[in-house]
């Protein structure tokens, strides 16, 4: 069962692509249950405060692996559903061998379904591709590691999370500089945007600094920045061609959105928290969360302090840190949707956690950095 449970992720994955086959009403089935499911069972069941031991580290590597080609499979499915002219040996082919009737199915989806299928599709390249990208690309000396994970990662549009998240945010975070540290009342939404952007220069820097290391040139295959953007070039170039420009739009649509679920775990992991520049990274600088579900779905991110404390940790190996680090009132998926649905709610659930950071978890520079700041900004 230990191993098991690292497989839910993996065959969530399936289970959409079952549900979206059975047609009309059943992705809004899915989508609403499987977020009440979240939601519900992270607040029921009890606290994943266990670190375990596996003898057999390559199937837990496996539920992360196998994610990638379910992912795959998932978009391209949806991708037919948007698309006009659905490639005829793709209809023939799920007849003859699944006897799916692909065209009604495909005719039977309400608009709300549409929706439903679009908000799904998102949130499991999230979760099937981002959080598993995250891990794979963290494991910087394996090289089978590294191109699954910068795969995975593809499917957002984001080459650029594999460079300025190991090399620019594990320094840096918790600064005034960190593009992914959300400074305190800052707006959710332009937060995201900033953050995008931001990353996208200092993923740059880093990398033109790295490739002048080496002499190579900037405009050339040695960079990790262009070879990530062909890589999701390329499979929006197979979107377009499997689906049409419907297709392909779906698809950005979808990977715009999953950037956006990023960039909203990011704001949470950080949020309101601070760091005198030059000392080291501890564990009272990020938010933890020892909710199950979230743990399971999000390859234990949730136990975040650890990770910045030692990003070479596999994610089964991650110390839930539930006495030093500041912890989060509800898991980091229910997080997540409350800080996009009602930011202000979830600004006034933190005013109360941030307050027993500052009295018991802050160092007197950071007590005093923040004092100043809200004295500036009161003024």
């Amino acid at each position: 069962m230990k191993y098991l449970k690292h497989y839910i992720p993996a065959i969530t994955g399936v289970l959409t692509i079952m549900f979206f086959l059975m047609g009309e009403n059943y992705p809004t089935y899915f989508c609403i249950g499987w977020s009440l499911f979240l939601i519900i069972g992270d607040y029921i069941l009890p606290r994943d405060k266990e670190i375990q031991d596996f003898a057999y580290p390559t199937i837990l590597n496996f539920s992360i692996y196998i994610n990638l080609p379910i992912l795959f499979c998932l978009i391209f499915l949806v991708i037919s559903f948007f698309s006009n002219n659905p490639p005829i040996w793709y209809v023939e082919g799920l007849n003859s061998n699944l006897n799916i009737d692909f065209i009604q199915i495909k005719e039977s989806f309400t608009l709300i379904d549409k929706f439903a299928l679009i908000f799904q599709t998102t949130l499991s390249i999230g979760i099937l591709g981002t959080v598993p990208g995250h891990e794979l690309t963290h494991r910087k000396k394996n090289k089978f590691d590294m191109f699954v994970g910068n795969w995975l990662l593809a499917f957002s549009w984001d080459c650029t999370f594999a460079i300025e998240h190991v090399y620019g945010h594990h320094k840096d975070v918790c600064l005034e500089e960190d593009p992914a540290s959300a400074k305190r009342g800052e707006n959710i939404y332009l937060f995201i945007l900033k953050a995008t952007f931001e990353e996208q220069i200092s993923a740059w820097k880093i990398e033109s600094e790295r490739l002048k290391r080496r002499k190579h040139k900037i405009i050339s295959f040695h960079n990790r920045m262009i070879i990530g953007y062909l890589r999701s070039l390329s499979i929006t170039i197979l979107a377009f061609i499997f689906g049409g420009l419907i297709g392909m739009l779906c698809f950005l649509l979808c990977a715009a959105f999953a950037k956006v679920l990023l960039e909203a775990i990011n704001y949470i992991e950080h949020y309101g928290l601070v760091r005198e520049k030059g000392k080291p990274v501890e564990m009272r600088h990020s938010w933890n969360s020892n909710h199950l579900l979230s743990s399971i779905y999000l390859c234990n991110v949730t136990r975040h302090s650890d990770h910045h404390r030692a990003t070479n940790l596999n994610f089964w190996e991650l110390n839930p840190s539930d006495k030093n680090a500041p912890l989060l009132p509800y898991g980091y998926l229910s997080m997540l949707y409350l800080v996009l649905v009602t930011p202000f709610l979830y600004k006034k659930i933190m005013k109360k956690e941030l307050i027993d950071w500052d009295q018991n978890h802050a160092n007197e520079f950071e007590r005093n950095y923040i004092m100043q700041k809200e004295k500036i900004s009161s003024s």
